[in-house]
């Protein structure tokens, strides 16, 4: 018999997590890396990821990453994720990311949004169970249905480029 919970609600993983930005992590632009906020959010995600499934999980990918304004040095930036959905080893995780100023009162700015899959891994290496995400209430449910609509996106996308690929084969022989 498994160790694994048949399901989990979506607020036992939920993490926030802020971080001051600093010099070190610019640009020639002045701003921060998109790069250091990416590896941010796959730090944050991933946390949830191990959480909810009960052990390591790995990226498996990570959706289109559109930052809507710069970050720049003394910035408070937050980054709230949870699980969005669940397959049988997979999971998607939903970041937001806002930020503020460190040293002013003032609202936080919208600064991206960030969809991660994430594979639960035994000791070695191989997809294992995840319990299934139970959503609470109606922004878990709106979370679970857009995340249901992505993942199907991502295997018709892959699917196309298999296909793809498979045509250009039977073209070069």
């Amino acid at each position: 018999m498994s160790d694994t919970p048949a399901s989990r609600p979506s607020s036992a993983a939920r993490l926030s997590l802020s971080h001051i930005t600093a010099q070190n992590e610019t640009n020639l632009l002045g701003t921060v890396h998109g790069g250091v906020i990416m590896t941010l959010v796959d730090s944050v995600a991933g946390v949830v990821a191990a959480r909810h499934s009960g052990g390591p999980a790995v990226t498996a990918s990570m959706d289109e990453m559109q930052f809507l304004v710069p970050v720049r040095v003394g910035d408070v930036v937050h980054f709230t994720a949870q699980v969005n959905w669940t397959g049988r080893s997979s999971m998607e995780i939903g970041v937001r990311i806002t930020a503020d100023r460190w040293d002013s009162v003032g609202p936080q700015v919208h600064v991206a949004t960030a969809y991660l899959v994430f594979v639960a891994v035994d000791a070695g290496g191989q997809p294992r169970a995840v319990p299934q995400v139970e959503p609470e209430n109606d922004e878990d449910r709106r979370r679970m249905r857009e995340a249901e609509i992505r993942r199907s996106h991502r295997l018709a996308r892959r699917k196309a480029i298999i296909a793809s690929r498979e045509d250009l084969d039977d073209v070069v022989h």
